[in-house]
C-alpha cells in the first residue's frame, strides 16, 4: 500500500512521505524491508499523533532504517512518546521540551530540517543508518562502552563504499586546489598562502602546571587546531600525567588561536593500512577513554567554529565554557562515517541522543545559545585563544 501522495512534503526532486501512523505500521507489517538502507527508503518519517504512534516506534525503532517523528502540536503528542524509540523528534514549536528539536533560526521550518535529514540518509544510507543505530544503543550502556562501540562502527564504514568516495573526491579536489595554485605561482600546498599542516616544532599540545591544575592547550593554531596524531598523542600523554600525580586536582583544556578546534586533520584521513588497525589504534590511544580515565574534574573553554572532534571531546568534560560566537557542528555522515571522537557516547548524555541525531543528520551548526539551553554547554561567555581564560 503506497502513502497517499497527500502525504508528501515537497522537499525538491525527492519528496519524503510524512506517513500517518495508521499507515505506517500497515506497511511495516507488509514489508518491514520496505525501510531500511539497501532494500527501501532508509528514512521513516511519521506524524506524531494518537496512541498508534507509540506502536511505530515499538516496531520500527530496531529497524535499519532513520525513524522521525513529527508532531505539529505538542498537545496532541501521546503521553511518553520522547521515550518511545524515534531517532528524531521535530516540532514547529519554538524552544521545546526535551528531547524535541524545533526550529534553530527565524524562517526555518520543520520541512527544512526533514529535508536535510532526508538528503543525508539518502546519500550515505549505510553511514545513517549504522549511525542510528549506534546511538540507539550507546544511550544504554555505559560510557566508556559507548566510545568502544563507536569505534567499532567507525572502523566498518571505514572500510565502506561511501568513506572511499568521500575520500577520492576529496583527495582530487586537493589535488585540483594544488595544481591551481601553482599555476597561478603560489605554494602548492597551501590554503590561501597557509601551509597544509603545521610547520612549526612547537608541541601540538602544551601542558602547564598552574598550582594544583593542570592547563592542557591544542597548539597547533595555524590549522585551527585539527587533530592530527600529535594532538591525539599529546592529549592522552597530557590526561595521564594527570592521573598519575594525585596532587592535581583539576585539568583545564582550551585551544590557541582563532578557533578551540576543527574536528580531524583531514590530511590524514585514510592513512592508516586498514579499519582492523584503525580501531586498534584508535581504543588504545583513544583522548576520550584517557579523558575519563584521569579521574580529574575537566573544564573545557571553547570558542571559535567547533567542529567534530571539537565539539565530541570538550562533550566529556565535567563543565563546558564556550565563548558566545561558539558554533557547533557534526559532519562526519557527509564523508560517509560517523563522529569518531567519543561523540556518540558524549554529546548523547549531555543533549540526549535524539538531538545528537538531529544534529549529525541534519549537518546544522548549533550557536552558543541553542548549545547552552540543549545542555551541550554549561556556561557561555567570552573565551578567546590567545591567553588562559578566567577560571
Amino acid at each position: 500500500m503506497p502513502p497517499d501522495p497527500g502525504d508528501s512534503l515537497s522537499l525538491g526532486a525527492a519528496p519524503v512521505s510524512l506517513l500517518d501512523p495508521e499507515t505506517a505500521l500497515s506497511l511495516l507489517r507488509a514489508d518491514p524491508e520496505m525501510f531500511a538502507a539497501f532494500t527501501g527508503e532508509p528514512l521513516l518519517a511519521v506524524r506524531v499523533c494518537g496512541p498508534r504512534a507509540l506502536e511505530v516506534a515499538a516496531f520500527a525503532r530496531r529497524l535499519p532504517c532513520v525513524l522521525v517523528g513529527v508532531a505539529a502540536d505538542l498537545a496532541d503528542a501521546p503521553s511518553g512518546v520522547e521515550s518511545a524509540g524515534f531517532d528524531v523528534l521535530l516540532t514547529p514549536q519554538n524552544a521545546p521540551p526535551a528531547p524535541w528539536v524545533g526550529p534553530l533560526r527565524p524562517g526555518q521550518t520543520t520541512a527544512d530540517a526533514l529535508a536535510a535529514i532526508a538528503a543525508t540518509a539518502r546519500a550515505v544510507p549505510s553511514a545513517a543508518v549504522a549511525f542510528a543505530q549506534l546511538v540507539r544503543y550507546s544511550a544504554g550502556v555505559d560510557v566508556d562502552d559507548a566510545v568502544v562501540a563507536e569505534s567499532f562502527t567507525y572502523s566498518t564504514l571505514q572500510g565502506g563504499p561511501e568513506f572511499a568516495a568521500w575520500l577520492a573526491g576529496h583527495r582530487a579536489e586537493r589535488e585540483r586546489r594544488a595544481a591551481r595554485r601553482a599555476e597561478a605561482g603560489g605554494p602548492a600546498s597551501a590554503r590561501e598562502g597557509r601551509p597544509a599542516t603545521d610547520p612549526t616544532t612547537d608541541p601540538a599540545v602544551l601542558v602547564e602546571r598552574d598550582g594544583d591544575e593542570l592547563w592542557v592547550v591544542l597548539n597547533r593554531p595555524r590549522v585551527h587546531n585539527a587533530v592530527s596524531r600529535d594532538v591525539r598523542d599529546g592529549l592522552v600523554s597530557a590526561f595521564a600525567l594527570a592521573g598519575a600525580d594525585p596532587s592535581i586536582t583539576r585539568v583545564r583544556l582550551r585551544g590557541a588561536g582563532r578557533t578551540f578546534c576543527s574536528g580531524g586533520d583531514l590530511a590524514e584521513f585514510g592513512t592508516l593500512p586498514d579499519p582492523a588497525r584503525a580501531h586498534a589504534v584508535r581504543t588504545t590511544r583513544s583522548i576520550p577513554l584517557a579523558l575519563l580515565r584521569c579521574g580529574r574534574p575537566v573544564t573545557a573553554y571553547v570558542h571559535g567554529t567547533c567542529v567534530g572532534a571539537g565539539v565530541e571531546i570538550p562533550a566529556f568534560a565535567e563543565r563546558v565554557v564556550a565563548d558566545p560566537a561558539t558554533t557547533f557542528r557534526l559532519p562526519e555522515l557527509a564523508m560517509g562515517l560517523v563522529p569518531g571522537a567519543g561523540g556518540t557516547s558524549s554529546i548523547v548524555r549531555r543533549v540526549g541522543r535524539e538531538r545528537t541525531a538531529f544534529m549529525a543528520l541534519t549537518g546544522w551548526a548549533l550557536d552558543a545559545s541553542v548549545a547552552a539551553d540543549w545542555g551541550l554547554v554549561d556556561e557561555v561567555r567570552p573565551v578567546g585563544g590567545d591567553q588562559h581564560p578566567e577560571r
